[in-house]
C-alpha cells in the first residue's frame, strides 16, 4: 500500500523530539508499504522556498522550511501552522497514495489530509496525540468565543472525514467519541522502544564517571519539552526542599522551550544551579538511552489542569523501555497504571515540599527501586513495546483501506 503520512513536527533517532512517525513509518517499509512523510524542516530556523526530499531507513521524507519553536508567540505559532496547512495540501495531493494518515498536533495538519485524500478518493486516518480545542482552552490559550467555535468545528471537521482516527490515550478517546459518537475510535498510546534503551553498563557507569557532580550519587532525571504544559519548575521546587533532605540527591534537567531561562532562574536563584540541578540543552533521542540508564529514577510533570491528565508522554514510555521509575505529578491513566503496577511514584500536583520528602526517600529505597524497576521494563515488555502496538496501528490502516 502507497501512504502519504503527514506529521508536521516529524523526527528521526538523529533529531531531538519524538519518534513515534519514524519507527512506524520505518516498520511500515519493512513490511512493503511505501511511505511517504510530509514534514517541516525547523532545525536550521530559517524559512526557504521549495522542498527537499531524504531517505530515512527506506521512509522517503519530504521537508519544506516553516521556522518554529515553542518560545513563538502564541499568534506566530498559528501562522507557522497555517504556512504548513498550505504548502502541505498542495504537496499531499500531488502524491500518489492508497492511503492518507495525518497524525497532530497542531490539529490543522487534518485540512491537508482530508484535501489528498479526497482528491484522490482514497481513505483518511486521522491520529490524535493531543485532544483540541480542549486542552488550549483549559489553559486560557483559546478565550476568543470566535476562536473556540471555529476550532471545535475543525475537530468535527477531522473526525467526520476520518475513516478512523487513532487516540494516544484513553481520555482522548472520550472526547474524541464526545464530539462525534459515530467515528470508529482505536487507543494505541505512545510506546516503548526496547531495542534503542538496552544499554552496555559499563557506558553508564563512564557516564557518571565522567560526571563529578554525579559519580555514585542518585540521579532524578527530566528530559523533553520545557514548555507551557510541563510546569518543570515543579521539580526545582522540589529540589530546593531536597538539598536539606539529602544533599547528595542530584537532578537533571534535559531539554528546551519557552520555560527553559525562567526555570534555570529559579534554579539559580536558590543556588541549586551547578549543585543540585543541572540543565543541558536538548539532545538528539539516540543520546537518551544512556542517560536514563544512569537516572535513579525519572519524571513526567504537568501542570495542575485537569485536561493534561489525558496525555500520552514521550519520556514516559522511554522511562519504562530504560527499566527505571517513573514520577508524575498528575492524575489520569498513566497514574493508575504507576499505582496498579507499583513502576513509579504519583506526586502531590502542587505540594513540591511533599514531593520531596516521596523523592528522598524512595532514591534511598533499594527494595523499592529494584521492585519499581521489574515492573516498569514488564510495562514495557508486555504492554507498551512498540512492535507490539505497531500491530495495532497497521491493523488500523489496513481496515480502513480495505
Amino acid at each position: 500500500m502507497r501512504i502519504v503520512y503527514i506529521h508536521q513536527y516529524y523526527c528521526n533517532p538523529r533529531m531531538a523530539g519524538g519518534i513515534r512517525s519514524y519507527e512506524q513509518a520505518r516498520r511500515l517499509v519493512a513490511r512493503g508499504h511505501e511511505v511517504h512523510v510530509i514534514t517541516t524542516d525547523i532545525t536550521g530556523g530559517r524559512r526557504s522556498l521549495g522542498w527537499r526530499r531524504t531517505d530515512d531507513d527506506g521512509i522517503q521524507v519530504h521537508w519544506f522550511s516553516v521556522p518554529y519553536n515553542n518560545e513563538m508567540s502564541y499568534g506566530r505559532r498559528l501562522r507557522a501552522f497555517a504556512e504548513f496547512m498550505v504548502v502541505a495540501a498542495a504537496k499531499a495531493a500531488a502524491l500518489k497514495a492508497e492511503l492518507v494518515f495525518a497524525t497532530s498536533t497542531p490539529l490543522t495538519v487534518a485540512v491537508p489530509g482530508v484535501v489528498a485524500a479526497k482528491l484522490r478518493r482514497v481513505p483518511f486516518v486521522f491520529e490524535v496525540r493531543d485532544l483540541w480545542p480542549e486542552v488550549p482552552i483549559e489553559m486560557g490559550a483559546l478565550r476568543n468565543p470566535v476562536t473556540r467555535r471555529l476550532a471545535g468545528a475543525l475537530a468535527t471537521f477531522a473526525y467526520r472525514n476520518a475513516a478512523e482516527v487513532v487516540a494516544l490515550s484513553p481520555g482522548m478517546a472520550a472526547g474524541i467519541a464526545a464530539r462525534r459518537p459515530s467515528t470508529r475510535t482505536t487507543v494505541i498510546p505512545n510506546a516503548a522502544d526496547l531495542a534503542m534503551f538496552e544499554v552496555d553498563p559499563l557506558d553508564v557507569k563512564r557516564f557518571r564517571a565522567e560526571h563529578d557532580w554525579l559519580g555514585d550519587r542518585p540521579l532524578i532525571v527530566y528530559t523533553g519539552a520545557l514548555g507551557a504544559v510541563n510546569g518543570v519548575e515543579y521539580v526545582v521546587e522540589a529540589a530546593h526542599r531536597m538539598r536539606t533532605l539529602d544533599p547528595d540527591l542530584r537532578v537533571l534537567i534535559v531539554g528546551h522551550g519557552k520555560e527553559w531561562e525562567p526555570t534555570k532562574d529559579l534554579a539559580r536563584k536558590y543556588g541549586l544551579l551547578g549543585r543540585t540541578v543541572h540543565m543541558w540543552d536538548k539532545v538528539p533521542k539516540a543520546h537518551l538511552p544512556v542517560i536514563l540508564g544512569a537516572a535513579t529514577m525519572s519524571t513526567s510533570f504537568v501542570r495542575p489542569i485537569r485536561a493534561l491528565w489525558d496525555n500520552s508522554a514521550n519520556k514516559f514510555f522511554d522511562a519504562l523501555a530504560a527499566g527505571r521509575p517513573i514520577a508524575v505529578n498528575y492524575g489520569g491513566w498513566q497514574a493508575d497504571l504507576l499505582r496498579e503496577t507499583g513502576a513509579g511514584l504519583v506526586l502531590d500536583p502542587t505540594d513540591t515540599a511533599a514531593a520531596a520528602e516521596t523523592l528522598a526517600a524512595h532514591c534511598r529505597d533499594e527494595d523499592w527501586l529494584a521492585g519499581a524497576r521489574e515492573a516498569a521494563h514488564r510495562l514495557a515488555v508486555e504492554r507498551f513495546s512498540r512492535d507490539l502496538l505497531f500491530e495495532r496501528f497497521e491493523a488500523v490502516l489496513t481496515r480502513a483501506a480495505a
